[in-house]
């Protein structure tokens, strides 16, 4: 059995599948960025696991992160999403994502894309290190991200976030995944 890293709970498949095949791989895509961006705020004092179990739920409840959607949910949706028994029914969260929604769509227009944006903070270059949970990256990020209006972006999050989306690769060093530059 291949080693992975030692805050993973191997007796959750899910996780171990998002481990191996998501977690700190380079994404590109404004659509998977936008999610996991949604996905992240929701973790806000809790563990990426239990929001990780209800990732598929999120996507049905969010209309599958469909920026423009979310961009324009009303008091209706807020309070059908509020009685949502299967996600996280955080009402300063759902209303920080539709918020955030609308700041990604400015950031999308302004540079191109949300990678564009993302990526620019290292020149395009993956960052390798481990066991921070938040860096002078993420702070420069969350910095700049809360100036332009997202809430729920600290630094503690937004440097999940960069491990998430792959722009820090930070699995441990005794992780199969692991890789120095």
């Amino acid at each position: 059995m291949e080693k992975r890293c030692s805050w993973l709970n191997l007796n959750n498949v899910k996780y171990v599948k998002y481990h191996d095949n998501e977690w700190g791989r380079p994404i590109y895509d404004d659509k998977k960025l936008f999610e996991f961006l949604i996905l992240e705020s929701f973790q806000a004092g809790l563990s990426w696991e239990i929001v990780l179990n209800k990732r598929e739920d999120f996507r049905k409840a969010f209309d599958n992160f469909n920026i423009e959607k979310v961009s324009n949910y009303d008091d209706k949706k807020i309070e059908e999403l509020m009685n949502n028994e299967k996600i996280i029914r955080n009402k300063r969260k759902i209303i920080a994502s539709i918020n955030n929604a609308k700041v990604f769509k400015d950031i999308q227009k302004e540079f191109g894309s949300f990678a564009n944006y993302i990526w620019k903070f290292t020149n395009n270059k993956i960052i390798y290190e481990t066991g921070k949970t938040s860096s002078d990256l993420s702070d420069r990020i969350s910095k700049d991200l809360k100036k332009r209006g997202m809430n729920f972006v600290g630094t503690t999050i937004i440097y999940s976030y960069l491990q998430a989306v792959g722009v820090i690769n930070s699995h441990d060093k005794e992780c199969f995944l692991y890789k120095k530059e």
